[in-house]
C-alpha cells in the first residue's frame, strides 16, 4: 500500500474560525496511514485504529497516521494515555516530505510523547532552536545542530515531572505560531523554541511500538 499524500491547498487558519475537531470520534476520514511495512501487503493488520471512540495508535507496524491538509497558525490540544504499559509516540507538525528519515519518519518537528519524556523536540529534516542548547540538545563533539541523521537532533524538554502516572490522560498542547513552537503538558510549559525552519505542514502522530489511546485531537487557530 503506498502512501497517498497528495498535494493540497494549506488552510490557514482564519483567527475567527471554530476549533476544528481533527478526530471526529468515528472513524479516521482526514487521516491517511503511511506504513512502509503495508507496501504491497493489503492485508497486514492496521497500525491505526478507531475503538470505542478513541483513536488508537497501536504501535506496530511502525509508521504515522497523518492528515490529509496542511495547517499553519494553530494551537493543537491532544488527549493521550499509555492504556497498558508505558513507551513510546509522538506528536509530528509541519510534516511534508513522508519517509525522509530512516526511509519511516516525514520531514517535521516531532513533539515527543514518550512516557517520561513528553515535550521533548526531534528534529527531522527540519531544525528549531532553544536557549542553552549546549545544554538541552545533547551532542558529541564537533555534531552539529539539526535534523539529519548525523545531527544533534533531540532538544531536552524542561520538565520530566509534568506527565500523570500512566494509564491516566494527558493533555499536551502544542503552539504552532510563525516559526515559534510552545509546548505544554497538563498545564505546564515545558518546551519553547523558536527559528523553525518551517511554518506549515501537516500534522502526524506515531506508531512507534507502544499503544497509544487519543480521545481528543483539536485544533484551533492563534493569531
Amino acid at each position: 500500500m503506498k502512501p497517498i499524500l497528495a498535494i493540497l491547498p494549506l488552510l490557514v487558519l482564519s483567527a475567527t474560525a471554530e476549533p476544528e475537531a481533527l478526530f471526529n470520534g468515528k472513524d479516521l476520514s482526514g487521516w491517511k496511514a503511511d506504513v512502509p511495512e503495508a507496501d504491497g501487503k493489503p492485508d497486514i493488520s492496521p497500525s491505526f485504529m478507531v475503538r470505542e471512540g478513541k483513536l488508537v495508535s497501536l504501535g506496530k507496524p511502525l509508521g504515522h497516521l497523518i492528515t490529509e491538509k496542511e495547517y499553519a497558525n494553530y494551537r493543537l490540544t491532544v488527549e493521550y494515555r499509555f492504556p497498558d504499559k508505558g513507551g513510546n509516540c509522538g506528536v509530528l507538525v509541519h510534516s511534508s516530505t513522508p519517509r525522509m528519515l530512516y526511509k519511516m519518519f516525514p520531514k517535521s518537528v516531532e513533539v515527543q510523547m514518550q512516557s517520561g519524556n513528553a515535550g521533548d523536540f526531534w528534529c527531522i529534516g527540519e531544525n528549531i532552536e532553544v536557549p542553552d542548547m549546549d545544554k538541552r540538545r545533547p551532542h558529541k563533539e564537533g555534531q552539529k545542530f539539526g535534523g539529519g541523521p548525523d545531527d544533534a537532533r533531540n532538544i531536552k524538554n524542561l520538565t520530566d515531572d509534568s506527565e500523570k502516572p500512566l494509564g491516566e490522560w494527558n493533555t499536551m498542547v502544542i503552539t504552532c505560531k510563525q516559526d515559534t513552537i510552545t509546548v505544554q503538558v497538563n498545564g505546564t510549559e515545558v518546551n519553547a523554541g523558536t527559528k523553525c525552519t518551517a511554518q506549515k505542514g501537516k500534522i502526524a502522530l506515531q506508531a512507534e511500538g507502544t499503544e497509544v489511546e487519543f480521545r481528543k485531537v483539536e485544533l484551533e487557530p492563534v493569531r
